[in-house]
């Protein structure tokens, strides 16, 4: 099925096949500027899992300012074409700056425009080489079906959020009871407690202190960072897959009353062989990991400035029970931290056919780079680029002029996240439990209201203490 654009440009491209026209090019230097200071320092600071050392190195040298100024100089140099960078013959990128671009490239995403970019397969391929994001069809449309099927992504609440919201609240609890008598509160104790929380949403119980399980994701996505540049370790894949399946058939022999979980749901799910469930929940295991770097991120700001902290309150003391398995706000501050550190700062496509721009063409397999950072934190355009404005997220004229200006922060079009409400579910319930539970004083950062938030928050040097 095609998109009323992509009909446009369907018939635009045949059009206009015969010109000679190209793309502008970068200069050699700007070329190399590029991968300098934006995709250097991005690749540094880890694509696929973070690398604690160079997130802080960017924090203090404010890399990811940098490069949002660099990309708009390019932008206002070049105008509205996407922009190839000077490379060797035969290696094709180009970067895309405009919103009707960014648009147009998510929303005809697998054609022309597919996710199974070079560089994301070599990455992912190393815990997920099954993985949906980088699978093609008639595959990825299987794979595709079964992650929505079981993360329920048409629906704004889970049909399992009730269960869901007491895991999120036992686990809040036991962390806030074992702050010990400094009643500190640091990234080590938060990301413990929230691995226990996914751990028993994918799997349940059984797998809650299963240390190991995340250990064995992180390490292959430490090797992930590498992509090509580092052999893929088969013995320790396999040994991910054999734990992940070894939950889903401990779920599908639990008998007529499950504990609810994402394993239950996949254990009454039809697929086959070429769904390949393993390879899709070590995506989500992945995936959670920068959900958690979110909310410790939104205790941060939250504690820091006084109005949006004090109409979350307001929202936790209007609604209680089932009536927060949707908290608008909290919703919106979880999204407008992923608007201000966008967790995916890179978004990859690989166009498989010459696709036909304003000015010229873009040759086949060139990569396409979306740069998240330049449109979330654009000051030439957005008035709150730099500020915490979670009200961006909630009035109805803010949201439609949001959905004009690509914020991205599950992406768009046919591959958004699959599991974005889910996340929103767990996330705005774990803010919501910290927030209610305990007031939280920021130790470590000087975030202040009055000026421009930095370009890279470090989740790693964040220290809250607590009081009841």
């Amino acid at each position: 099925m095609q998109y009323p654009k992509q009909q446009e440009h369907a018939m635009a491209d045949a059009q206009a096949m015969t010109t000679t026209n190209t793309l502008p090019h970068a200069t050699l230097l700007e070329s190399i500027n590029v991968f300098a200071q934006v995709l250097g320092p991005t690749w540094a600071k880890g694509v696929i899992i973070r690398r604690p050392a160079m997130v802080g190195i960017a924090e203090s040298l404010g890399l990811d300012k940098h490069a949002v100024r660099y990309m708009q100089k390019l932008r206002n140099k070049y105008g509205n074409d996407p922009l190839l960078l000077r490379l060797p013959k035969g290696i094709n990128y180009a970067l895309v700056f405009m919103p009707e671009h960014v648009h147009r490239v998510l929303q005809e995403t697998h054609q022309p425009f597919a996710t199974d970019s070079r560089e994301k397969h070599a990455a992912l391929a190393h815990f997920q080489p099954d993985g949906v994001l980088i699978s093609q069809d008639p595959e990825r449309s299987k794979r595709r079906h079964f992650n929505e099927a079981v993360l329920d992504t048409a629906l704004p609440v889970h049909r399992l959020a009730d269960h869901f919201m007491r895991v999120v609240n036992e686990e809040a609890s036991q962390l806030l009871d074992s702050l010990g008598y400094k009643q500190q509160l640091d990234w080590t104790r938060f990301a413990s407690c929230w691995f226990r929380i996914v751990r028993r949403v994918v799997f349940g119980s059984a797998a809650r202190d299963d240390e190991h399980l995340t250990h064995l994701v992180n390490k292959l996505r430490g090797h992930a960072n590498w992509a090509f540049m580092y052999p893929r370790n088969k013995a320790l894949q396999q040994e991910l897959h054999t734990r992940i399946n070894h939950y889903i058939q401990l779920a599908a022999q639990s008998g007529s009353a499950p504990e609810p979980s994402l394993a239950a749901l996949i254990a009454n799910m039809p697929q086959d062989a070429a769904t390949a469930p393993a390879d899709q929940v070590a995506h989500w295991l992945f995936a959670f990991d920068p959900a958690g770097m979110t909310v410790f991120r939104a205790l941060a700001l939250l504690a820091s400035h006084p109005q949006q902290a004090a109409q979350a309150q307001a929202e936790l003391q209007a609604n209680t029970g089932s009536a927060r398995q949707y908290l608008p706000y909290l919703r919106a501050c979880i999204l407008e931290n992923l608007r201000l550190w966008p967790t995916t700062p890179v978004i990859l496509r690989q166009s498989m056919s010459d696709t036909v721009w304003e000015n010229g063409i873009m040759p086949a397999k060139t990569g396409l780079i979306i740069y998240t950072p330049l449109l979330h934190r654009d000051d030439e355009y957005l008035p709150y680029a730099n500020i915490f404005a979670p009200e961006v997220w909630l009035n109805q004229q803010n949201t439609a002029i949001a959905k004009q200006w690509p914020l991205l922060p599950f992406s768009e079009g046919p591959a958004i996240c699959p599991a974005r409400n889910l996340v929103l579910l767990l996330t705005s319930n774990m803010l919501a439990e910290l927030l209610q539970s305990s007031s939280l004083e920021l130790l470590s950062s000087r975030l202040n209201p009055k000026l421009p938030l930095p370009g890279t928050l470090s989740p790693y040097r964040l220290r809250f203490k607590a009081s009841s």
